[in-house]
């Protein structure tokens, strides 16, 4: 979900380099299809400023994200490249892009499950996650935490595989 629309050739041009740059930890995935890149405006010096918003506090993919979204839009031409942190709105899992979400699910990451509206419906029951090996159902969590914090390790019932789920945030 980004907050500006290209509305110039120089910040369309620019959505479509962005949408190559992958994440660090998930390179099936683009920072454009996680959702992160807020808000993208080119300056009338020739630049560019993006806004990125972090998938989770303290996340250490953040620095690399950064890095490759100015390094995507410097050797694309844009100069300078100014990036921001947006903060607020917080990012939310919600924010995944449909073809992102079934990048997750080919590359063995259940994408969330659910669109989560307040924090009061993180504590009610979450609905079962699916194997994204078999389409199971029956899945149970073997831990919160996953090889990063925005994943949880799970494990299918019927297929007996590990995967991890990305957490409705």
């Amino acid at each position: 979900m980004s907050t500006s629309v290209a509305t110039t050739e120089p910040e369309r041009r620019a959505w479509r380099m962005l949408g190559d740059v992958a994440d660090p930890e998930i390179p099936v995935i683009s920072v454009v299809d996680l959702g992160i890149v807020r808000e993208l405006h080119a300056r009338p010096d020739g630049g560019i400023e993006v806004g990125l918003s972090p998938t989770y506090s303290g996340c250490p993919a953040t620095v690399v994200i950064r890095e490759r979204v100015v390094q995507a839009l410097e050797q694309g031409g844009f100069a300078p490249v100014i990036v921001r942190e947006v903060l607020s709105p917080p990012w939310s899992s919600d924010w995944i892009s449909t073809a992102g979400r079934e990048r997750l699910a080919r590359y063995g990451i259940a994408p969330p499950a659910q669109a989560v509206s307040s924090v009061r419906a993180l504590h009610h029951a979450p609905a079962p996650v699916r194997c994204p090996r078999c389409g199971s159902a029956r899945t149970s969590e073997v831990s919160a935490f996953g090889s990063t914090p925005c994943k949880a390790l799970h494990r299918c019932e019927d297929c007996r595989e590990p995967f991890e789920y990305f957490k409705c945030i």
